[in-house]
């Protein structure tokens, strides 16, 4: 019964997505996801070096009241950065990868994707948005000149009513 159950929800999560695609001009994700373009007035090497040292700074157990710790750097590869950020409380483990481009001699574009790894995620109050702009912030990116941000409800799940001093 339990194998039925988790066909039929596949099936229907399936379904959902192209109908989504087909009646709403913007859908919502479908899973718990995030997905952001950045501009910031620094190479890229210099925006990928404070990500990177935001991430070791944050690797910790200590979140104090927000959400703002246990991310782990996984890989870079001078292009791609993959990190991970579990959540303190029920310790869900997000997907992070950045990829970066340079945008002329003095700026990057970064595309950045959040993807929880729990299959079953659909809605997650933003956090996913969160762990990709508390890196941005926290690193001081945001004020770079230049710096522009690019996502919307669907691209980003719970965008709108993301809380990330919280998450």
């Amino acid at each position: 019964m339990k194998r039925v159950c988790e066909f039929l929800i596949i099936i229907w999560i399936c379904f959902e997505k192209n109908e989504s695609a087909r009646h709403r001009p913007n859908p919502n994700p479908i899973h718990a996801s995030c997905n952001v373009d950045w501009n910031f007035g620094l190479t890229c090497p210099d925006t990928s070096n404070k990500i990177i040292n935001q991430i070791d700074l944050w690797k910790g157990e200590d979140c104090g009241t927000g959400e703002k710790c246990r991310y782990t750097f996984i890989s870079f590869d001078n292009v791609t950065l993959k990190a991970t950020h579990t959540t303190p409380v029920k310790k869900y483990v997000d997907d992070l990868t950045f990829v970066f481009k340079p945008n002329g001699n003095t700026e990057c574009t970064v595309n950045g994707l959040s993807y929880s790894e729990t299959w079953y995620a659909i809605l997650d109050y933003g956090t996913n948005y969160c762990n990709l702009h508390n890196l941005i912030t926290g690193s001081g990116l945001n004020q770079t000149t230049n710096y522009r941000e690019d996502t919307n409800n669907g691209r980003c799940t719970q965008y709108s009513s993301a809380d990330c001093d919280k998450y």
